[in-house]
């Protein structure tokens, strides 16, 4: 039997790391003047997809896609206008997150990774510099 690395999920201990890191990152969602209107007034339903989909993705339980099917990032956000400042913002938000929740080494970099290129790959929106007259 061959070497299996071990996931994110199994890194960190499992869901209690990724509870806190959303509950972290939705408290500095909710004061943040750029990203709060993007989402509902009720936050519940927002931070448990956020979960589900990170006990997926980083290596745990098939819950998301058991309720709601694949992720399909793009298509989900796509109502969304998300610029670069705001994926700035989100970015800034979930790194600060990570740290808070106090998630260590190889696990932190594979998640700071991961949350940089994904989000970088939702923007929708040009910056002001890129709109042409």
């Amino acid at each position: 039997m061959g070497f299996k690395p071990q996931t994110v999920y199994e890194l960190i201990g499992g869901e209690e790391p990724l509870r806190l890191l959303v509950d972290s990152f939705y408290d500095k969602v909710d004061a943040d003047a750029i990203l709060r209107p993007m989402y509902p007034a009720d936050l519940a339903e927002s931070k448990r997809r956020l979960f589900l989909f990170l006990v997926q993705f980083f290596g745990g339980p098939s819950r998301y896609s058991e309720e709601r099917g694949h992720p399909r990032l793009r298509m989900r956000h796509f109502p969304f206008a998300i610029d670069r400042q705001a994926r700035d913002h989100w970015l800034e938000h979930m790194l600060d997150a990570i740290d808070e929740t106090s998630i260590e080494e190889p696990a932190s970099s594979m998640m700071r990774d991961y949350f940089e290129r994904s989000s970088a790959f939702l923007i929708n929106q040009p910056d002001d510099s890129e709109v042409s007259d």
